[in-house]
């Protein structure tokens, strides 16, 4: 086979993130690198646990593992959807030693995005500056690129 027979990579150029909502109206994007999994649970598998801020929903046993799971809009301090739904799309991170659960709107899948397309935050995302390492503009919205060692390390997470 000589190389003018070989297919061309499709492979996308640029780093991988993990797209999904905050809230209904916050579009933000995270790493693959800490992305271990995402997972759909009922809410009756999760067990409240009493004096613990009001983001964390509570725990869950994942193959043999306990989490912590937190609504992520509410650790941001953003205003979490409301939802009816009995069910919560969780995103397992995996930061240096820590997991965590997070709670959030949606998921939409993977995304690449080259590395110099990321910007600073910005001055609409002034309350979030902390958790963002930067943000990309799209079309029609701008993506916030979150920080996934400072949403371990959140002093909102502290009881």
């Amino acid at each position: 086979m000589n190389s003018s027979q070989i297919a061309p990579s499709t492979k996308p150029i640029g780093d991988r993130y993990l797209s999904f909502y905050l809230n209904r109206q916050t579009p933000a994007l995270l790493l693959m690198e800490y992305a271990q999994e995402v997972i759909i649970v009922p809410t009756s598998r999760l067990s409240p646990m009493p004096n613990m801020p009001e983001c964390v929903l509570g725990l869950l046993n994942r193959r043999s593992r306990v989490l912590w799971v937190v609504n992520l809009a509410q650790l941001l301090e953003l205003p979490a959807s409301e939802s009816s739904d009995r069910q919560y799309q969780i995103i397992i991170i995996h930061v240096k030693q820590v997991k965590l659960a997070l709670a959030v709107q949606s998921v939409e899948g993977v995304k690449y995005f080259p590395h110099q397309n990321s910007q600073a935050s910005t001055e609409i995302f002034a309350t979030l500056a902390p958790y963002i390492s930067g943000c990309i503009a799209q079309e029609n919205e701008t993506l916030i690129v979150l920080d996934a060692e400072k949403i371990v390390n959140s002093p909102n997470l502290e009881p």
